[in-house]
């Protein structure tokens, strides 16, 4: 079975529940953090939020024989995860108060996925194209395959047809300018 990143999530569930262990791992790999994730902030408690993570992952397993791709499996995962917590909430036969420490603790916990976030790196994405748009165009060619393509001084060389010493050279200014513009 093809278990590659681009398989469909129902895909990967009808491989694994008929056998096939790696379409588990790619699934498992897909949706273990936006998973911990969600309830980590409805719990408030990452050893709690370990232990039903566990969980959750234990009733995927053993629902896998009977899953049907009636629903998106992620929304199957959730439901799972949703169901869950209402277990636990009518267990506790209440929603726990906000810890007085709860905005400190959301504070410490990474989400690379806020809208500001992304919207934060978006512009310093942008900043930078601007500023790289603007270098003189010798200098924009050494940063973009250096940057872009990854390339060896060397191998930036061969294609621009100078030497190494002149492509560190235009290297070293164009990576001056852009700190200096960056920082403005």
């Amino acid at each position: 079975m093809n278990t590659a990143a681009d398989t469909s999530d129902d895909v990967l569930m009808l491989a694994w529940a008929a056998g096939d262990a790696g379409a588990f791992e790619v699934l498992y790999s897909r949706h273990r953090g936006p998973l911990y994730r969600f309830l980590l902030r409805q719990l408030r408690d990452s050893a709690l939020a370990d232990e039903f993570f566990q969980d959750v992952w234990q009733r995927v397993i053993g629902a896998r024989q009977g899953w049907k791709p009636d629903a998106q499996f992620n929304t199957w995962l959730f439901r799972i995860a949703h169901n869950r917590l209402n277990d636990y909430w009518r267990g506790l036969k209440h929603r726990p108060a906000t810890p007085e420490d709860g905005d400190e603790r959301a504070a410490r916990v990474p989400d690379p996925t806020t809208p500001e976030r992304e919207l934060s790196e978006f512009e310093q994405r942008r900043r930078l194209q601007r500023a790289i748009e603007e270098l003189p165009e010798e200098q924009r060619e050494v940063v973009l395959l250096r940057l872009e393509q990854e390339l060896s001084l060397e191998e930036i060389g061969a294609i621009t047809g100078v030497g190494r010493e002149t492509v560190k050279s235009r290297l070293r200014y164009a990576m001056d300018k852009l700190r200096a513009r960056l920082t403005e």
